[in-house]
């Protein structure tokens, strides 16, 4: 299959979380600060957790992502003067998503991306996720940025995956046709019913073999392939043939 782009899924794809206790207690810690709450730390996120929970159903029912002001002001904590939570929101939501953990990128993660650029592929991320400020940093410290022409995050462009918009605004941004794009994720659910829709040419599922997966692959989210190491991409993807080799001199 002649494919041209090839985006990628964050979590559990690109990047993986770690647990630090530290790092998680610190980031607790500035939320209650933020919020300015007198709760223990640990039982203000066990709050938080709860909540989100009910966020998220919601967003998955209905396929959007709320702007981090509404997140905090109607789901997280609407007990709290809305006039001074909103302009904390971006900050909040980035702190939340430090109580979960570190996230890091995979093993051989740069490599491979670097890799997938040299061989001549246009490479763009696809995530959902709640907090816009994350991923630009991220980039900019790692320097992961000059990697991706196409950056779609749900917390940014409104609707989330598997909604087929935000693949074909990726596809938009990156100036790639829907049918020679591949799309690597790590959710049957999510990640192959709007890729399909979206009119994508392939959609590859990143899964742990140590981890049952959350759900089987039916007719309805069964991908072109599975793998298991992000590294495997590179088995898949040769060098891209719009790229010239340089020629050998002869004598």
């Amino acid at each position: 299959m002649e494919i041209d782009a090839i985006f990628l899924d964050l979590g559990n794809t690109l990047r993986i979380l770690v647990k630090d206790e530290t790092h998680q207690s610190q980031a607790r810690q500035k939320i209650v600060e933020l919020v300015g709450t007198d709760e223990s730390p640990t039982v203000f996120c066990e709050k938080l957790d709860l909540r989100y929970k009910e966020y998220r159903k919601w967003a998955f029912e209905n396929l959007r992502e709320a702007p981090e002001a509404e997140l905090w002001t109607r789901w997280l904590v609407p007990e709290f003067s809305a006039e001074r939570i909103a302009p904390l929101a971006v900050e909040l939501t980035y702190q939340y998503r430090q109580s979960m953990g570190r996230r890091v990128v995979q093993r051989d993660g740069r490599k491979v991306v670097e890799a997938l650029r040299t061989r001549g592929y246009t490479l763009g991320i696809i995530s959902n996720i709640i907090t816009s400020r994350e991923i630009p940093e991220w980039l900019d410290a790692d320097n992961f940025g000059r990697y991706f022409k196409s950056v779609v995050l749900s917390s940014v462009f409104g609707r989330r995956k598997p909604d087929p918009a935000i693949y074909l605004e990726a596809a938009r941004i990156a100036g790639v046709e829907p049918a020679r794009c591949v799309y690597v994720g790590d959710n049957l659910k999510r990640d192959v019913t709007g890729t399909r829709q979206a009119g994508f040419g392939m959609v590859i599922i990143l899964l742990d073999q140590a981890e049952a997966p959350e759900e089987v692959a039916s007719i309805e989210n069964n991908p072109d392939l599975i793998i298991h190491e992000f590294r495997q991409l590179l088995d898949i993807f040769p060098l891209h043939p719009a790229v010239q080799l340089p020629s050998r001199s002869t004598k």
